[in-house]
């Protein structure tokens, strides 16, 4: 009877443990590849303000890859004047053609004007593809030291509690089969 309950109750744990490690696995793919460039130019990027609201969430991870064209209503990724390291995902709201080139003006959905700056195909990032609402702050956290150390330590924490727990009991079961064999000689 005390196995089945140790079972029982062990049984909630694993089921918390492999969620969380599949948690953080999938950060730590997201955090290689918003560093790292994926083939065929996709891109991973956290969103870091909250202009597109409510279709994309402040702190949401998008996916984006290049297309051929765009157009009204398509939400691109772009590079930001002031800061490249920091890209601009809006909704495409008007497209305009001036000597023989396309130019893309942009707005988030919850802003109340256009972007000033007109957008050149050349700045583009691509076309977002999906996104995962609030993932991007598990992102940003784990691409600071802290955060990354919490990325490693953490897992590593809980598996070698684990594994303790499998030595302390098997050493147990060794104790019991060995008192058992004295009693019955």
């Amino acid at each position: 009877m005390g196995q089945l309950l140790k079972a029982l109750s062990m049984k909630p744990f694993k089921i918390i443990y492999y969620i969380f490690l599949i948690f953080i696995g999938a950060i730590a793919i997201l955090l290689v590849f918003s560093v790292f460039p994926i083939t065929g130019n996709y891109k991973i990027m956290v969103v870091q303000s909250g202009s597109m609201t409510p279709a994309i969430k402040l702190g949401s991870v998008v996916l984006t890859k290049p297309a051929e064209d765009y157009k009204i209503g398509d939400v691109i990724s772009f590079r930001n004047p002031e800061n490249p390291q920091k890209p601009i995902t809006h909704r495409i709201f008007e497209i305009e053609t001036q000597n023989g080139e396309t130019f893309y003006i942009t707005k988030g959905d919850a802003n109340n004007a256009p972007d000033k700056r007109r957008i050149q195909k050349r700045d583009i990032l691509g076309k977002v593809l999906f996104d995962v609402p609030y993932l991007g702050y598990a992102v940003e956290i784990a691409k600071k030291p802290y955060g990354f150390l919490a990325l490693i330590l953490i897992p590593a924490a809980i598996i070698i509690l684990e594994e303790l727990i499998k030595i302390k009991d098997e050493i147990l079961k060794i104790r019991q089969k060995k008192r058992a064999k004295i009693n019955l000689e």
